[in-house]
């Protein structure tokens, strides 16, 4: 039977560790119970250099925002019911199957237990819980509607996934069929010219000079394939390095947003994402200060962030926030007019969500145009790459007859 070695809190409230034996993990926290522990850690004993070696490959599980959306809709359905927050994440905790998001609620659990606020333990995991999430639950509790809120942010959340789906979906068939595109090619020039190589050295004669070209590349692609195996990895840590600095950060995300066909797309979506946000926070009875200031942290693009704190530092001074968003170049003009109103009537949290409903629907349309439009494109430079080094590998038999005169 296997054993589980375990960390859990007793009664008068000490620490305790030890093993025991158990069919199943949620077995080993049920027998845990009935002596009267509060379970903090458990992991299969003996296991420990596989699962070292299975992280080290793999990875730890992450949070999804799928796990995020579904522990926000059950712990407001417990809350609601009436069930204290400690016994309703103690359950939670127990269902749990990401065994990272477990160890998270246990420790937010002993947090809250020990006397720390909801949005103050909860704020110790940002890996789990964004800052956008913390600030809601913080206004949930100091206006003592904990569970509306969580309904309001699961709402959120989803349709910020939902969003998200949208965006990786008109990424995903372009680079999928670029990468097959990438392998077919890299297969031809490593594997298949230097065959017809061979039979050309064979005629004796000089080759078309696309066919030379052709057969230059493979030679350097087999004789340096090391260097074409490593450098998509080596230009990827760069890249990441760079975009590290805030220079490097700053002028990726101004390029992004002003490339030619993903920049429309990527403005709408940055539309969509910061007029929900801060809709949801405002509505949720953030100060829009704070809201502002969250709404900027989590916006992901450093020009963003810098239209956005600008709009805060104009609230600040008295302005308004329709005319720095205005001035920024990003958002529409029609954004900015909405905004407007929507401050003019005091109905800023109702006018950001109908722009956010609207743009979720603009980005909808503007993905659907652009997998069709990238498709046959995709197709045309696949077929381009393919076809040039065909037709340059037939030439030489093309001129075969005069060659071996």
């Amino acid at each position: 039977m296997p054993q589980y070695a375990y960390k859990a809190k007793e009664a008068s409230g000490n620490v305790a560790t030890g093993v025991i034996d158990a069919g199943k993990e949620q077995e080993a926290i049920q027998k845990l119970k009935a002596q009267k522990l509060t379970v903090i850690e458990i992991s299969e004993a003996g296991g420990g250099i596989v699962a070292t070696i299975k992280e080290k490959l793999l990875g730890k599980p992450e949070v999804t925002p799928r796990d995020l959306v579904l522990f926000s809709r059950q712990l407001s359905t417990l809350v609601s019911a009436g069930v204290p927050i400690v016994q309703s994440l103690t359950i939670l905790e127990e269902q749990q199957e990401n065994p990272t998001f477990r160890k998270i609620l246990g420790e937010v659990r002993l947090d809250i237990e020990a006397g720390l606020s909801i949005s103050d333990a909860l704020k110790k995991h940002p890996e789990a819980f964004p800052e956008i999430y913390t600030a809601m639950i913080k206004a949930g509790e100091l206006g003592g509607i904990l569970d509306t809120i969580l309904e309001r942010l699961s709402g959120f959340l989803e349709s910020a996934e939902a969003l998200r789906a949208k965006v990786k979906s008109a990424m995903m068939y372009p680079a999928i069929v670029l990468s097959i595109c990438a392998l077919v090619t890299v297969f031809l020039m490593v594997f298949v010219i230097p065959t017809f190589k061979t039979i050309f050295e064979s005629f004796g004669k000089e080759l078309p000079m696309p066919t030379q070209i052709l057969i230059d590349i493979s030679d350097v692609m087999k004789r340096y394939w090391y260097v074409i195996v490593g450098s998509p990895f080596a230009a990827k840590k760069a890249f990441e390095r760079f975009y590290k600095t805030p220079a490097g950060q700053k002028m990726v995300d101004e390029k992004v947003l002003k490339a030619p066909v993903f920049g429309i797309l990527l403005k709408k979506v940055a539309v969509a994402k910061f007029t929900r946000t801060l809709g949801t926070l405002i509505k949720s009875g953030v100060p829009i200060m704070q809201g502002l200031e969250t709404v900027a942290a989590t916006a992901g693009n450093k020009i963003i962030e810098e239209a956005v704190l600008t709009a805060r530092e104009s609230i600040r001074e008295g302005g308004r926030l329709a005319d720095p968003l205005k001035k920024s170049g990003i958002f529409p003009a029609m954004v900015t007019q909405m905004i407007g109103v929507g401050e003019e009537t005091g109905a800023l949290d109702q006018m950001l969500t109908k722009i956010a409903d609207f743009y979720d629907q603009e980005v909808d349309t503007a993905v659907k145009g652009l997998t069709s439009m990238i498709e046959p494109l995709v197709i045309v430079v696949m077929g381009i790459i393919i076809g040039s080094i065909v037709v340059a590998m037939f030439l030489p038999m093309f001129q075969l007859g005069s060659m071996v005169e």
